[in-house]
């Protein structure tokens, strides 16, 4: 098969496509099974959808790089051009006061990878991953007091979103003080947003560039202070690490920005999206519910299939370096791969009964909702922790968790990277 080709059965296929985004499953399967590797004409990339080929490509990074910034800046780009000359002239001034991150982690190969990931790397060390339990226990059943005598909540806005976007601000080294504490909150959930499917209104991408701008001064300063007051977080690492390998210098500003930008996305977004797609799973099959309250040891197969069967990060691209097979299927130098971690999730190759939760599955681990190999998320194990603790709390506290019947069924928000569940309206009843 030649490069741009795919099998007839694929001919149809654009999983870009708003609906296919919410719900990709039986695309997924086609593909899968007839095309698993697919060209998208609209996208111009090469879908990647079954196992062990995504695995093949994340273990060679030398034919496959993740230098793949120049692609997510394409949506910046086609809005331009197409933005009104007043719009775009105000965007530009906006833009032109912000800092162009380097890469670092998420858009580097080794070696230069393996630098940062080594700085980032004590940020989430087993032992401070474990001495952030009480704090995390204490914040999630504050806010199980806030919600347990309410009839109905939106679980996303009242405890999915809160919980790991807090963390992850007071891990960043985010004053707890107003108004800067709910300026980051705006500013984190903005980022994320630029991911979405969605065009963008005028008004909402100014918005989003001026607080882009206005989160990078906010971080700089901080930076500065941690330089001269060192505290017990990732902006004090950062501020006072250095290069090893180019003379001890240390991070640049710049740098500092570029690594923690990737966490405003990755630290909070994956977390609140996991607890809402459990939620959902939770209230879809009941039993579940029964089978955590009874044996808690379960629920970390449990995050583990949730994640697995709504992987929060469906999928990232790559850029082949040279020209190459993969699967029998031709690829030249320059082509743009997208690996579909969501459809390698549920393939029967891989996971038997792949759409069913099953709390005995001795493989669940081997799911790729934070990736693989070396860009397999750092903040993965923070993540599984606030996880593990949230829905064993909320099953001892809370039971005979429902859909409320008064809202829409919940779906999934389109974006071609995340998937997210922006609403989710439950019942329960305190035990």
């Amino acid at each position: 098969m030649s490069t741009g080709e795919s099998c007839p059965a694929a001919g149809d296929i654009n999983i870009f496509e708003t609906e296919t985004l919410i719900n990709p499953w039986d695309a997924y399967q086609t593909l899968r099974d007839e095309a698993p590797i697919a060209f998208m004409p609209a996208m111009g990339l090469h879908v990647v959808t079954r196992y062990d080929l995504l695995m093949e490509v994340i273990r060679d990074t030398k034919t496959y790089s993740s230098q793949f910034g120049a692609f997510m800046a394409r949506a910046r780009g086609a809005w331009l051009e197409n933005a009104p000359d007043d719009i775009r002239a105000q965007y530009m001034a906006i833009d032109s006061q912000a800092i162009v991150p380097p890469p670092t982690l998420l858009t580097l190969d080794p070696p230069e990878h393996t630098r940062y990931r080594s700085l980032v790397n004590r940020i989430f060390t087993a032992g401070r991953v474990r001495q952030m339990q009480p704090y995390i226990e204490a914040l999630i059943s504050k806010t199980i007091d806030k919600i347990e005598d309410k009839d109905v909540i939106d679980f996303m806005a009242d405890f999915a979103f809160p919980i790991p976007l807090e963390i992850i601000a007071d891990r960043i080294g985010i004053p707890s003080t107003e108004p800067e504490r709910s300026f980051f909150y705006d500013a984190a959930t903005a980022a994320a947003s630029g991911l979405r499917l969605t065009t963008p209104s005028d008004a909402e991408v100014l918005e989003r560039a001026q607080l882009n701008v206005d989160l990078q001064k906010m971080l700089i300063e901080l930076a500065d202070d941690r330089r001269k007051n060192p505290q017990e977080d990732m902006l004090s690492i950062l501020a006072n690490a250095t290069m090893e390998e180019e003379y001890d210098r240390p991070l640049t500003d710049a740098e500092i920005i570029g690594i923690l930008g990737q966490f405003l996305v990755a630290g909070h977004e994956t977390t609140t999206s996991t607890f809402g797609w459990g939620m959902l799973l939770l209230c879809q099959q009941p039993h579940i519910q029964d089978a955590l309250f009874d044996n808690p040891a379960s629920t970390k197969t449990f995050v583990e299939e949730a994640m697995r069967l709504e992987a929060p990060v469906q999928g990232l691209p790559r850029v082949v370096t040279k020209d190459t097979e993969l699967g029998g299927y031709a690829l030249k130098a320059g082509d743009m791969l997208m690996l579909r971690y969501g459809a390698a999730n549920r393939d029967e190759r891989q996971f038997a009964c792949p759409n069913d939760v099953d709390l005995e599955r001795r493989n669940a681990g081997s799911q790729m909702a934070f990736g693989s190999g070396i860009h397999h998320c750092p903040g993965a194990p923070l993540a599984r922790q606030e996880l593990n603790l949230g829905f064993p709390m909320l099953m001892q506290r809370l039971k005979n968790f429902r859909l409320d019947p008064a809202f829409p069924e919940p779906e999934a928000e389109p974006s071609f990277i995340l998937r997210s569940l922006p609403k989710l309206h439950i019942q329960f009843e305190k035990r």
